[in-house]
């Protein structure tokens, strides 16, 4: 049985995964702006992440699947580092505040902390 704080957690990385992978699909354009020009295929690479978002936020939900998805989001969240890396870099060509491309870096950090807290441990 789960403590209140860590399904609330549970449930925080459930919905970001379900907004973030559905955002593949719904805005595929505006996600494939973000892919860094040294990875091919960025179409491929906005749609099989999406899918692996998905995958792994519905993963989150039966208990003997939870650790090996938070175990994928996990990684999955370490693999698209790169991206906000770029967008950090590349923050004319966005239209987002600098200070939130500062601020999602220590974010990300937060959430893989989130992540292995609440589905790994």
């Amino acid at each position: 049985m789960m403590s209140r704080p860590k399904n609330i957690g549970l449930l925080a990385v459930f919905l970001w995964f379900l907004v973030g992978g559905a955002a593949h699909f719904l805005a595929t354009q505006l996600e494939m702006r973000i892919v860094p020009p040294y990875i091919p295929w960025p179409r491929f690479t906005v749609l099989i992440t999406g899918v692996c978002e998905l995958l792994g936020a519905f993963g989150l939900l039966p208990r003997s699947t939870r650790r090996a998805a938070g175990v994928g989001l996990f990684l999955l969240t370490i693999a698209v580092t790169p991206a906000n890396i770029y967008m950090l870099q590349h923050a004319e060509s966005f239209a987002v505040p600098f200070w939130a491309l500062v601020w999602r870096l220590p974010l990300q950090l937060a959430l893989l902390w989130l992540i292995a807290w609440s589905a790994i441990l």
